[in-house]
């Protein structure tokens, strides 16, 4: 047969037999096509092989009727009627595949234009806006800040992955830590007094942990100011949306127990106090009368005077309204009595705390101090007090991640999104932080770049990466991520993730059923945490800042027995670090991040207006020991 283009043939027969060529060549590829399960619906889909079938039949058949052009016109005519016959089903089958070809086809734009004409009806945007959008998604699905550093940490944590040994952040650097004890159990040399001045009935707002403190420094108020002091109130607020109150979360009666020598507690105000107007009598006093961190002498000199004379002051919204100096070393032993001692978690808290810990542990043996306080009864005592993992036990690291949308927001700097994500960042504050916005209006702003240079910008999941990398914690290294809420969800997640997979929440280690008690109780759920990352071998966290992070930290120190380590980066030196993203070294990169983190776990005394509560090294809390 003469391909198109070649001299036509002056063999008429020839002609006779070319007249199938587009039909035999079309039916043998339908029938590769079927046997390759590839439909006519993926071919049309495919682009550059559209509606193969038709065109080579219709080349065939131009073809054809070009050859049989150039024979003689009467030989056309003279075509015997038995040809016809012998391939009119043929021609036939060939004329019926191309008209439901072309059914198929319009069925399909049918039910397409219905989708899009639905799609359009739903959600009002164009396709360009729909584009755009997925574009968009795509962009943020993505989010890298330091993608050349990424890449290095990878091929860093898969070297240490086949090397022998561990971080040596998994134990405490300087053992010097191991000679102070916790020994603010002891009792009070002067006692508490006889004679009560008045009830002191507190209000304490925020989450768990704020409430935590508020309790503490009440503690520390009531003797002060020799009054007796109501089991604390918490409020509830429209941000933790938990009506949860002191007995839903700790033990009334051991709270009762441990103080009892220090301080008078009672749990309900006496009947001809409760219907007493304390608005009215001046007895209220909110945040507006009372500074936060006010000394000793301004609640004798303000809050004494309203005591004595009407027997009775309530303090509503009750936070850190006690300064931590210049305050008598007395005072200071009650708050960390309070704090160590006397706040114990209900049994139901410890019992689902207990799971929690078994689960990620694969034993139920209480190692250390910690264990013990947190958990009570709940995990089996060993005979040995060594306070280091037992053999075989597995270890695990916990990490606070202090990336909410509210602390990202509230911190006004950028974390890689652009324009979507400051849009999006924008609405929330308008949303929730009006005042914040108000008060930028009337100060000059700084830009995020330069607020990252002075630390106050959040760590991201991607930072926390890296930083882990770099003190050579390996690829399997087992993660308690304290919190779930992470902005950016999993897409923010994922260079943490990628490097570090084997992270887990309390939602992957309990059921929904264990979980349920402790549903729309966030200061309960909180509690669980509280639980998981100070019982840990390492607690990390990202802001040294936050209330859990601040607590938790106090806590492993004060009962971890120098062998309860810290990782608490500089957010200031880590950004000058990450600066240099572009052409800083691994090895180098590496020796800055555990210069810093060995720094930060240095034994220092508490310093003068510094948290008892997360540096709980000081007279009255701990005692040095040779």
């Amino acid at each position: 047969m003469g391909k198109q283009g070649s001299p036509r043939s002056s063999l008429p027969k020839k002609a006779v037999l070319d007249v199938s060529y587009g039909v035999k060549e079309f039916d043998f590829r339908f029938s590769e096509t079927q046997q390759s399960g590839d439909p006519f619906m993926g071919r049309r889909g495919s682009g550059g092989d559209n509606h193969w079938g038709k065109a080579i039949l219709v080349q065939g058949l131009r073809n054809d009727s070009v050859k049989l052009a150039a024979c003689k016109g009467g030989y056309v005519g003279k075509r015997p009627i038995w040809w016809l016959r012998r391939h009119f089903r043929s021609i036939i089958f060939t004329i019926l595949l191309m008209c439901l070809i072309f059914v198929w086809d319009s069925l399909l734009f049918t039910i397409l234009d219905n989708m899009i004409l639905q799609n359009s009806l739903t959600t009002p945007r164009t396709i360009g806006e729909e584009r755009s959008t997925m574009h968009k998604f795509e962009e943020k699905s993505h989010i890298k800040m330091y993608n050349r550093l990424l890449n290095l940490a990878s091929s860093s944590v898969a070297e240490t992955e086949s090397r022998q040994g561990k971080s040596k952040f998994w134990e405490e650097s300087y053992p010097q830590a191991s000679v102070w004890k916790p020994c603010a159990e002891k009792k009070s040399a002067r006692g508490k007094s006889r004679n009560s001045s008045g009830f002191i009935v507190i209000s304490a707002n925020g989450g768990l942990n704020q409430q935590r403190v508020a309790v503490c420094n009440s503690v520390a108020v009531a003797s002060l100011l020799n009054a007796t002091l109501v089991i604390p109130k918490f409020l509830y607020s429209n941000v933790w949306h938990d009506p949860s109150q002191f007995g839903d979360i700790y033990q009334e009666d051991y709270f009762l127990k441990i103080l009892k020598n220090d301080i008078d507690i009672i749990k309900e105000l006496p009947p001809h106090l409760k219907s007493i107007d304390l608005e009215a009598i001046g007895s209220l006093v909110t945040d507006a009368d009372l500074l936060k961190e006010a000394t000793p002498r301004e609640y004798i000199t303000k809050i004494l005077p309203i005591l004595l004379r009407n027997g009775v002051v309530h303090f509503l919204g009750f936070g850190n309204r006690l300064g931590f100096d210049p305050v008598p070393a007395e005072l200071q032993r009650l708050r960390c009595k309070c704090n160590f001692h006397a706040l114990k978690f209900v049994p139901r808290i410890q019992q689902a705390g207990s799971l929690l810990i078994r689960r990620i542990r694969g034993n139920d043996v209480a190692r250390s101090m910690l264990d013990k306080q947190l958990l009570g009864n709940f995990i089996s005592d060993t005979s040995s007090e060594e306070h280091h993992p037992l053999e075989g036990a597995s270890k695990y690291l916990a990490l606070h991640m202090r990336f909410e949308i509210d602390m990202v927001a509230y911190s006004m700097c950028e974390f890689g999104g652009g324009e979507s994500e400051r849009r999006e960042l924008q609405a929330y504050r308008e949303a929730h932080f009006p005042l914040l916005l108000e008060r930028l209006k009337d100060s000059e702003q700084l830009n995020p770049d330069e607020l990252r240079k002075l630390g106050r910008c959040p760590l991201t999941p991607e930072e926390t990466a890296l930083v882990l990398a770099a003190l050579g914690f390996k690829h399997d290294t087992y993660i308690y991520l304290a919190g779930s809420d992470i902005y950016g969800g999993e897409s923010r997640m994922h260079p943490l993730t990628t490097l570090y997979p084997n992270i887990v929440t309390k939602e992957d280690l309990l059921s929904p059923n264990e979980l349920a008690p402790f549903k729309n109780f966030s200061s309960q759920l909180a509690a669980l945490d509280f639980i998981a990352c100070a019982t840990a071998d390492v607690f990390a966290m990202t802001d040294s800042g936050s209330q859990l992070s601040s607590l938790v930290s106090g806590y492993r120190i004060y009962y971890g027995g120098g062998h309860a380590p810290n990782l608490r980066p500089s957010k200031k030196r880590l950004a000058a670090i990450l600066s240099q993203n572009s052409s800083i070294r691994w090895k180098s990169f590496e020796d800055k991040v555990r210069k810093m983190i060995e720094e930060s776990q240095r034994i220092r005394v508490r310093a003068f207006g510094r948290s008892l509560y997360r540096l709980p090294r000081c007279k009255g809390c701990m005692c040095k020991h040779p």
